[in-house]
């Protein structure tokens, strides 16, 4: 399985969504989320998309291997325990994610942001919501599970 996450602020902090996704071996996309956030930073935004991705995942099946794409070298250095997490914030968050799947069934690889796109465009419709006051609509997205 694989979840590809993003996460973005319109200012840095500003305002804020991320997006995360779940693809299947053959690519289909079994699920999505956006997630307005309000005001937060790029960062919160961005590890926002990975928990929000990594539940997704545990949800559809819990003891599935979950590669994890992300466009944020930050978050995968982090998550992959090669670089130190220093903020509070991130501590927590990375806390968070690491408690969703056992982390032997979990891999973080950075990606080009181009390869990123579909995450991209759910996090840009959580900011865009967000910027709303409102909540995210799937039926709106133009990112969808197959099904």
């Amino acid at each position: 399985m694989f979840v590809e996450a993003d996460g973005g602020s319109r200012g840095n902090p500003g305002i804020a969504g991320s997006g995360a996704l779940v693809r299947n071996e053959a690519g289909q996309i079994l699920a999505t989320k956006a997630t307005p956030l309000g005001k937060a930073s790029n960062n919160v935004a961005e590890y926002t998309g990975l928990i929000e991705g990594l539940r997704l995942a545990r949800d559809l099946d819990s003891q599935a291997f979950v590669e994890v794409k992300l466009d944020s070298k930050l978050v995968v250095e982090q998550m992959s325990g090669r670089w130190k997490i220093k903020h509070e914030d991130m501590k927590r968050l990375a806390a968070e994610a690491s408690t969703i799947l056992p982390p032997t069934q979990v891999r973080y690889t950075w990606i080009p942001r181009k390869d990123n796109g579909d995450a991209d465009a759910l996090s840009n419709e959580a900011m865009d919501a967000s910027a709303a006051g409102t909540e995210w609509d799937p039926s709106r997205s133009r990112i969808r599970p197959v099904g």
